[in-house]
């Protein structure tokens, strides 16, 4: 008796395990929407504002980059030879900034930014000696793509060089970005 009632479950619980449901829609769907006849515009307005900030950016780097291959020289702010501070501060006295002279001043200046909030114009600024007990170096940021940030600088070793934050020293050396347009 208990083999029958044991079979008959099993027979009910395949049987039911079989079935399907019915659909109530048809295979196939099609959705019309209708369209608009005006242009629609999907780029953002940039403020006059934002514009001249940029176009000063802009303007800033491209001094900057005229004394790309530059050598080194502590103290400098000339075509002769500058410092890493000596390229910002020459840069931005250019275009009529005036700033600070040292790194660890010029950090002192301008609004903390995220790194991932980094635009053209922004400031690196890093400890590169081994005691790191204040900020010792400084870069302009020329261009941003994505997470690839690339800066201008003075290194000792090669002048004045466009480098990347990706780059382990640099990256390892980095303390804080600040805005100053």
């Amino acid at each position: 008796m208990l083999r029958k009632i044991i079979g008959l479950l099993c027979i009910f619980a395949v049987i039911s395990c079989g079935t399907s449901k019915k659909r109530t829609y048809s295979k196939t769907r099609t959705v019309t929407v209708e369209g608009s006849s005006e242009e629609t515009n999907l780029t953002p307005k940039i403020s006059k504002r934002e514009k001249k900030k940029n176009q000063k950016a802009k303007d800033i780097i491209a001094t900057a980059m005229t004394f790309n291959g530059t050598r080194y020289k502590f103290g400098g702010t000339t075509r002769k030879g500058m410092d890493c501070s000596g390229l910002v501060y020459a840069s931005l006295k250019e275009h009529e900034i005036i700033f600070p002279r040292t790194s660890y001043q010029m950090a002192e200046v301008g609004k903390r930014i995220k790194v991932g909030q980094v635009q053209k114009g922004d400031l690196l600024f890093f400890k590169t000696s081994k005691s790191g007990k204040r900020i010792n170096h400084v870069g302009l940021v020329v261009d941003v793509k994505g997470d690839d940030i690339k800066f201008i600088h003075s290194t000792t070793s090669r002048g004045v060089i466009v480098s990347s934050l990706r780059e382990g020293f640099w990256n390892y050396s980095f303390v804080k970005a600040t805005r100053i347009l």
